[in-house]
């Protein structure tokens, strides 16, 4: 800009003296005197002019030029002395220059001119070929920003290390509020005398008192059995690194019934302020207490959950008083409603189809219509063998209906009760809990982190060997006598037997109670024999997933079916449960193809290994001796790794999910 007004100035100084000397000239013609006189001093102010232009532009030159050098001089000076990293890089990712700042990072006598982006951290190239505008690398103790900028080849590390300090200090004295419950602990001082009592209080409290001073946390006790814990998120991954060894230091105090006292710790961590900490803490205990205490359960603000312990079988604790008021609460939602429908899970089993089966019955007793859901498409072989039994039996076949026409049937004042499980993704019409107000769960299984939302009454009792063995109970609640056919108790006996493999596994005295009352309502031992007896060819399949086992690990056995073939859940189950009768095997996993396309693992274990937390991380779920899971898109040979590495790091320590 000063340039193009600097040569308008001079065409403008140059057209003056041109006119004046045109002027001078015409004056020497006319007056010659006068004219040469104004010619000298025309020309001594062209002289001056250029004089002066002359000496201005080599003042102006000089001024630029030691600008330049000062402004040079500065650039080079922030280049080189700037508190922040600078590194060019080439095509091969080796370094080709970097600033004084990066001297920090040489070795002494060594330059980074050459090396490889390597030499600083193994995660810069991985990042930069990721596209990724900006990351985070730890180098020698400290951490740093990096930002990227690709076509320049060119890399600027700011240190971040105060920041990162500051968030770790925020990260780890973020508040934790955790619920401590002694599950068992109303059950075992029943029956203690006033010192037996005073003597186990005292033992729990200095044993949960030793804790929190060695971890450092405040520690009150709330009630007989109820206590709160505050302590802030270092100390918590303190706990966890440990396993909550604190479940097995209580479990190892064995009360005058010689039963051991347990216990279940919800916690709730995350940024979220003190009542929805203590929300979610209530929430966590819950959810350990449903799928049978000895255990901890961590919720965050997202509503992820982290299991710990579990490792025992759940004690049977329940009392008639609980099962005669649930049986009574049933009744009055059956009484209240217009009809009742009742579901299991997708392809039911025989404890799914009996325990149904109970409750048509109670609804029938209290003379309401109830109708069981059934998709005959998903059915097994053994489970066919009942329902053809079913379907010559008029007065109980006419009651079951499609998963289609029980959505025509249904109203806002339809009772739906859902047996055998508590996934809405897993019963038989999950369209049908959005189209009620009005829905029961009756379950045996460890409550799972997905359940269906807002059921009216709740029946979950995970030592329980089966839902039919509560449902058996209920019905012994129910008021006049309750009329149950041979196929009707049949049936229900047929889901206790089937779920404890003939009384062996997860089996209580209320077991026993249960099928006694079915055999005296006309149960057939042999009726129920007759459905479990299987066809030669299951027998030799099964054979086949048997013949594929390896030990993995001691004590773990897994089974492999041959990739293209299909089997039924049916059949891995009980390949699963084959294995676990070989010498030495605590735990057994059947891996398989399913019909459906999806990959099936069904797990058995003895109960040192529980199996459920296993499973849970595949997005299964079950007991601690008896799980399954069933995963899509995927192979035999992937699955099988992903559960190698999950056993692995069971078997390392505590368990999450």
């Amino acid at each position: 800009m000063n340039d193009v007004k600097s040569l308008i100035v001079n065409k403008n100084i140059w057209l003056l003296y041109i006119l004046a000397g045109i002027l001078t000239l015409i004056v020497i013609y006319y007056q010659w005197m006068i004219g040469l006189f104004l010619s000298i001093v025309l020309g001594l102010i062209i002289f001056l002019g250029l004089k002066t232009e002359d000496r201005l532009r080599k003042k102006t030159e000089q001024y630029i030029s030691t600008l330049s050098y000062r402004v040079k001089k500065v650039g080079e000076e922030a280049l080189l002395e700037m508190p922040f990293g600078i590194i060019l890089f080439n095509d091969e990712y080796q370094i080709e220059w970097a600033n004084p700042y990066m001297n920090d990072f040489q070795r002494q006598d060594e330059t980074l001119i050459g090396e490889n982006l390597t030499t600083l951290s193994e995660n810069i190239i991985s990042a930069i070929k990721d596209d990724e505008e900006e990351f985070w690398v730890n180098i020698d103790e400290k951490v740093y920003q990096v930002i990227v900028k690709r076509e320049e080849k060119l890399l600027y590390f700011f240190d971040r290390t105060t920041y990162s300090e500051l968030e770790t200090k925020y990260h780890n004295e973020e508040t934790i509020l955790s619920i401590i419950y002694l599950d068992n602990y109303e059950e075992l001082t029943q029956a203690m005398d006033d010192t037996s009592k005073s003597h186990m209080n005292s033992q729990v409290t200095s044993i949960l008192n030793n804790w929190s001073s060695d971890y450092g946390f405040y520690l009150k006790r709330t009630s007989q059995e109820r206590f709160i814990a505050v302590m802030n998120r270092e100390i918590l991954e303190q706990l966890e690194a440990t396993k909550f060894e604190i479940l097995d230091e209580v479990r190892e105090l064995i009360s005058d019934q010689n039963v051991p006292l347990t216990l279940s710790i919800g916690i709730g961590r995350g940024a979220a302020n003190l009542p929805e900490l203590g929300e979610m803490a209530q929430s966590s205990l819950d959810l350990a207490l449903g799928r049978g205490g000895d255990q901890v359960a961590i919720k965050n603000e997202h509503g992820k959950v982290k299991f710990f312990g579990g490792k025992t079988n759940p004690m049977e604790k329940r009392t008639r008083v609980r099962a005669r008021v649930i049986s009574h609460a049933l009744r009055e939602l059956v009484n209240e409603s217009e009809k009742v429908i009742i579901m299991g899970h997708q392809m039911p089993d025989m404890d799914s189809i009996g325990s149904s089966v109970g409750i048509l019955k109670m609804v029938q007793q209290n003379n309401k219509d109830g109708f069981i859901v059934f998709d005959p498409d998903g059915v097994n072989t053994g489970v066919q063998k009942l329902m053809d039994e079913i379907d010559d039996d008029e007065s109980l076949a006419d009651w079951f209906i499609t998963p289609e026409q029980s959505l025509d049937i249904v109203s806002k004042n339809t009772l739906v009760v859902v047996v055998d499980t508590h996934k809405p993704s897993m019963v038989m019409e999950e369209k049908l809990l959005s189209r009620t107000e009005h829905v029961v769960v009756i379950d045996h299984h460890r409550r799972a982190e997905e359940f269906i939302e807002d059921p009216t009454l709740v029946y979950m009792e995970p030592y329980a060997s089966s839902t039919a063995e509560l449902v058996t109970e209920l019905l012994q609640y129910q008021d006049g006598r309750v009329k149950l056919s041979t196929l009707e108790s049949s049936a229900l006996l047929a889901g206790i037997i089937v779920d404890t493999k003939s009384f062996t596994l997860r089996t209580g005295s209320r077991t026993f109670d249960a099928a006694s009352y079915l055999r005296s309502k006309g149960a057939d031992t042999v009726f129920v024999q007759k459905l479990l007896k299987e066809d030669l060819d299951v027998y030799i399949k099964r054979s086949e997933l048997i013949k594929n086992a390896t030990v993995y690990k001691e004590g773990v056995a897994i089974a492999k079916g041959n990739s293209g073939e299909s089997y039924g859940p049916i059949i891995i189950a009980q390949a699963a449960d084959t294995l676990l009768t070989m010498d030495g095997v605590q735990a057994s996993f059947v891996i398989s193809e399913r019909k459906d396309g999806r990959v099936g693992v069904s797990a058995r274990s003895l109960g040192d290994i529980n199996v459920q937390v296993i499973m849970e991380k595949m997005n299964g779920g079950g007991h601690l001796t008896n799980a399954a899971t069933q995963l899509e898109d995927t192979t035999i040979e992937q699955v099988e790794e992903q559960l190698r590495g999950i056993i692995d790091e069971y078997l390392q320590g505590g368990e999450s999910s």
